[in-house]
């Protein structure tokens, strides 16, 4: 397992991370358990969680990702052998059963990280994340920026304050971003610049073979000014394994149990993975290995969130990081990504 630096720190994080917001709802408590213990015993110690978690989210289960997290830390006695990431929720009126207020004032941020400490059974968060802008801006699936009636006042110096003062109490390390964009990463780090506040590590978005947007203005971003990408979905909710071009039929995969997130299994999408697949096989691969080498060749990535609801999953995903593509390879990836650029935003 290699490692790399989060950006500004003297911490070491895997190149993969443990995405775990299947805990809870696709895995129970012991399957979470035993993904934990694999993932420590192969090397990859950066966990990613979140309070909304498990997805899709419900009030029945709220949480119920953290606690999951939480039982394993008491169990193993292991919580100083993983760097620990959770995020805060921003605004959405499906949520309304988190907190009294959904978004990022002092008083939320204090209560949504007490909460998140006590299911984790942790004293502290080792990376704290705004999970989403708390105004409207483009995200989850969203191209391109459109002008809505906002009443969002710029907070950001707020928020940063808030953050600094549990930083100083030892309860957060460092802080990064979710599901942000260009604008939201250049603010934070500008407010941080000018007034000593606490600076962005990292930022949290989608990336992979079939969504490269973040290369579009938030990878020149995260180079020069060292932000590290924490990139999710790197298999695209499982489409990048190529299983849903065999037919898969399984209830239980994710696209299948979840048919909102349709945006990975559009006509273009579809077609794009089909050509990433011929791909893959010219070179004797498969095309897990071809989409998380890919992501992981990215100089602006620090790490890749890996999520499985099974074992043989999250071990054939773990094992994809030893491969290393040619530069013949990846302009034959480019020469897709210029016929079907991004299909699935």
């Amino acid at each position: 397992m290699k490692y790399n630096k989060l950006p500004q720190t003297e911490i070491k994080v895997s190149e993969v991370c443990l995405g775990t917001m299947t805990f809870g709802q696709q895995n129970t408590e012991d399957e979470g358990h035993a993904q934990m213990d694999f993932a420590l015993d192969k090397g990859v110690n950066f966990f990613d969680t979140a309070e909304m978690y498990s997805v899709p989210s419900h009030k029945e289960t709220y949480g119920s990702t953290e606690k999951i997290i939480g039982t394993w830390f008491k169990k193993s006695g292991k919580r100083d052998k993983v760097i620990l990431a959770t995020k805060i929720a921003g605004p959405n009126p499906n949520f309304g059963y988190m907190r009294e207020k959904l978004d990022f004032s002092p008083k939320s941020i204090q209560y949504a990280l007490e909460n998140s400490l006590k299911r984790l059974q942790t004293d502290y968060i080792d990376l704290y994340q705004l999970h989403w802008p708390e105004r409207k801006t483009n995200c989850f699936g969203q191209r391109g920026f459109k002008v809505q009636e906002d009443a969002w006042e710029d907070n950001i110096h707020q928020v940063l304050e808030a953050l600094d003062g549990l930083i100083k109490q030892g309860k957060i390390k460092h802080i990064g971003l979710s599901n942000e964009n260009a604008w939201g990463i250049m603010r934070f780090l500008e407010e941080s610049k000018y007034n000593n506040l606490p600076r962005i590590v990292s930022i949290q978005n989608p990336y992979s073979l079939l969504n490269r947007q973040f290369e579009t203005a938030s990878a020149e971003i995260c180079y020069r000014e060292k932000v590290g990408l924490l990139a999710y979905s790197p298999l695209a909710f499982g489409v990048l394994s190529g299983k849903y071009l065999m037919g898969e039929k399984n209830p239980k995969a994710r696209i299948n149990l979840f048919p909102q997130y349709a945006r990975y299994s559009s006509e273009q999408s579809t077609k794009a993975t089909r050509l990433y697949h011929e791909i893959a096989i010219k070179h004797g691969l498969n095309l897990t290995q071809l989409a998380q080498a890919f992501v992981n060749h990215q100089s602006f990535v620090t790490s890749s969130i890996i999520g499985a609801t099974t074992m043989e999953q999250l071990k054939e995903n773990v094992d994809a990081f030893r491969i290393n593509l040619s530069e013949d390879i990846l302009k034959e990836i480019d020469a897709v990504q210029a016929i079907i650029p991004d299909p699935a935003p």
